[in-house]
């Protein structure tokens, strides 16, 4: 059974892993000088037990590396129950620079009946990622799914505005100046949702203006999935489109992402469609839930050029760490194995982002 970790001098230690085989050494038996001399000999294991790369679990970090190119971040999405588990913690800390909460701060995980707030996992990925100086994306203020029931009951205009401005000050204000990020998550062709419905197009400038006002620091991005292909509807005549006549009214929208939920052989068109995205007029663009299935290495490499190539594109961010762990596992999507080693996905950005 694998001992418990805990970390020294920010490594991490296994006291069992280290220890188990050494005999324990009566103070009585031994005078200071060659007790003195045993335990160096005994803790001459350790020095030489911790290099860099047990440590990452990686050769190097992509995200010093895409740093280094002038990018803001390479991050990933994680949560505590994660970074209580395994290696998760350790790898995040030493190969990403940013941390987006998985499920934590979506309405149903956070304010699950009205007036009722659950901060305990949204607190713990706050202050994990503060305290080592991680970038924070929060994720999301409003979003069709996973949101809390009692809000998909309201009718009243009036009422459901109220509830979304309260929302966004209540969570906004609690995280005030440690999020970089805030997301909408929003498509441009104003799905059929509660919000919609209710409020039509004007809950967009609700939420936004209610963020700005809560947060004024923060960047506040609007965000979806099935944005990776240039020549979608639902990214032309969808997000681009509305987003140009939202920034034109006023509607303080600072960047859009894509998610980039891929398959085997999409990472060139989400490349280009990053170019699109960037010829609106907000002022960046990013990367913000990679995955992509079927280990496709080239892809990885594609989607970190079109970033790179791209001005206003500032970050990427995976969607996990290990494979098991992903939302959908099934494709081997992401750039760590079932036992936190680096895969050639890795790899292979470490190698492009070297050159």
């Amino acid at each position: 059974m694998e001992s418990e970790t805990r970390y020294i001098g920010g490594w991490p230690f296994q006291p069992n892993r280290f220890f188990f085989n050494y005999p324990v050494i009566p103070a009585e038996s031994h005078p200071p000088s060659k007790m003195k001399a045993s335990l160096m000999l005994l803790l001459a294991p350790l020095v030489s037990a911790a290099p860099t790369v047990e440590h990452r679990q990686a050769s190097q970090s992509i995200d010093a590396l895409f740093k280094a190119k002038g990018k803001e971040f390479y991050g990933t999405a994680t949560d505590q129950g994660r970074l209580q588990a395994g290696r998760n913690a350790a790898i995040i800390e030493a190969n990403f620079g940013q941390v987006t909460p998985e499920n934590s701060m979506k309405w149903e995980s956070l304010n699950p009946r009205q007036g009722q707030y659950n901060w305990g996992q949204a607190d713990y990925l706050v202050n994990w990622a503060t305290e080592r100086n991680k970038t924070i994306r929060g994720h999301t203020f409003v979003w069709h799914s996973q949101l809390a029931g009692w809000v998909n009951q309201i009718n009243n205009r009036d009422q459901l505005t109220r509830v979304i401005q309260e929302h966004i000050r209540t969570v906004g204000g609690r995280y005030k100046g440690k999020i970089y990020h805030w997301m909408f998550n929003e498509d441009g062709s104003l799905r059929n949702s509660v919000f919609s419905r209710v409020l039509g197009e004007s809950f967009v400038k609700i939420a936004f203006d209610a963020a700005r006002e809560t947060d004024p620091s923060a960047k506040l991005y609007i965000n979806d999935y099935n944005l990776d292909q240039p020549n979608y509807a639902k990214v032309t005549r969808g997000m681009v489109a509305n987003v140009n006549k939202w920034l034109s009214q006023g509607i303080p929208i600072d960047g859009i992402g894509t998610q980039g939920h891929l398959q085997s052989g999409q990472g060139n068109g989400l490349a280009q469609t990053i170019k699109v995205l960037a010829a609106t007029s907000v002022k960046e663009v990013a990367v913000t839930e990679l995955d992509i299935q079927n280990n496709n290495s080239n892809d990885y490499v594609a989607v970190t050029r079109g970033c790179l190539e791209e001005p206003k594109c500032r970050s990427i961010t995976v969607w996990g760490v290990r494979d098991q762990d992903s939302w959908r596992p099934q494709g081997n999507p992401l750039l760590f194995d079932s036992n936190y080693n680096a895969k050639a996905n890795y790899n292979a950005i470490v190698q492009f982002l070297s050159q």
